[in-house]
């Protein structure tokens, strides 16, 4: 009782912080389900960034609330910085996954080319023509000709001329599949 008494403000900011959060997050959530929807992006990409933005608001939160509790700047500074230079490190050592991630995320927004779309990679010492079969946090799933399943960096998909060969593609051969039954 004696610690809701003491900090009884406190925690009326924090509640107040978090019913504004609560808000942002289903706001961007609906804003990037209409988005992807209008743009034919599957449920699984969408749930994927709906997660990315949820994670951003609890680290906005949790950067927050020391100084509703009233933390001293110069301690947080120190704790902060402490936390960015094991991260740096840490994250050094995983570039390439941080690179897919964030190019995941810039294809989500931006992407020409859909699931289901045959595509043309021109890479000069590994070209590929595939069908588009699931795009994910890290990497596509590319289904070659002779039926191989290709996994491919999103950050490579962002650096290399991509051509579309066929929309729906994927449609098309499982139509053609069924006709031959």
């Amino acid at each position: 009782m004696l610690f809701l008494e003491k900090f009884q403000s406190e925690l009326i900011i924090t509640g107040f912080v978090l019913i504004f959060l609560l808000i942002v997050r289903f706001s961007t959530n609906f804003a990037i389900t209409k988005i992807a929807r209008k743009s034919g992006i599957n449920e699984a990409r969408i749930r994927l960034i709906r997660r990315y933005v949820t994670v951003t608001l609890v680290l906005i939160a949790i950067l927050i609330e020391p100084f509703v509790f009233g933390t001293n700047l110069e301690k947080i500074a120190l704790i902060f910085s402490s936390v960015f230079a094991v991260l740096g490190v840490g994250l050094f050592a995983v570039w390439s996954i941080l690179s897919n991630v964030t190019s995941g995320i810039i294809m989500f927004f931006n992407f020409p080319y859909k699931v289901g779309d045959k595509i043309e990679i021109h890479d000069r010492d590994f070209p590929l023509t595939a069908v588009i079969e699931d795009i994910r946090a890290f990497h596509l799933h590319l289904r070659i000709e002779n039926g191989n399943l290709v996994t491919y960096p999103n950050n490579l998909m962002l650096q290399k001329a991509v051509t579309l060969i066929e929309k729906d593609a994927i449609d098309d051969e499982y139509n053609s599949e069924i006709d031959a039954d």
